[in-house]
């Protein structure tokens, strides 16, 4: 069961580095528009959107990096958790209070033409999932193929 444990742990690793680093690459390449995404939000003033729309994909990039190396696993792990309870919180704020945005999760959101129609539900599924995935890494940080294994002497 251990060995399952184990192999589990890695493929929740891997697998989240797949998503924050897709996450960011799509929005590293249009940093303004990242901003108008956040911005779509209506939670934060203009400027600050801008500020975290254009460091978000950095962060995810960076979370993606060290997940991908199993480097800080078990930080890299809660940043992750962290960061998905506030978009899942954004998402569902958004749904709340009627309005029609692409999330921007995948690539450059913001407001829907008229006649769109977002999807939020499965937005915040997909969400709950990666965060279940991140939980379960913070909780069961000791993957296969991971630097941490060398830097606390188990490889």
């Amino acid at each position: 069961m251990q060995v399952v444990r184990l192999w589990g742990a890695t493929a929740a690793r891997l697998g989240l580095a797949v998503v924050f680093a897709v996450a960011g690459w799509s929005k590293v390449t249009d940093l303004a528009g990242s901003g108008r995404a956040v911005n779509a939000y209506q939670l934060l003033p203009f400027s600050l959107a801008k500020v975290v729309g254009a460091g978000l994909p950095f962060v995810e990039l960076m979370l993606a990096a060290l997940l991908l190396l199993g480097l800080a696993t078990r930080f890299a792990a809660a940043v992750a958790g962290a960061l998905l309870v506030v978009y899942i919180a954004a998402i569902a704020s958004v749904w709340a209070r009627g309005l029609s945005i692409d999330c921007g999760c995948f690539g450059v959101g913001g407001n829907l033409a008229p006649g769109q129609h977002p999807n939020y539900f499965w937005d915040i599924a997909r969400d709950v999932g990666l965060l279940a995935v991140a939980v379960f890494l913070l909780l069961t940080p000791r993957t296969v193929l991971s630097v941490d294994n060398y830097v606390l002497g188990e490889a």
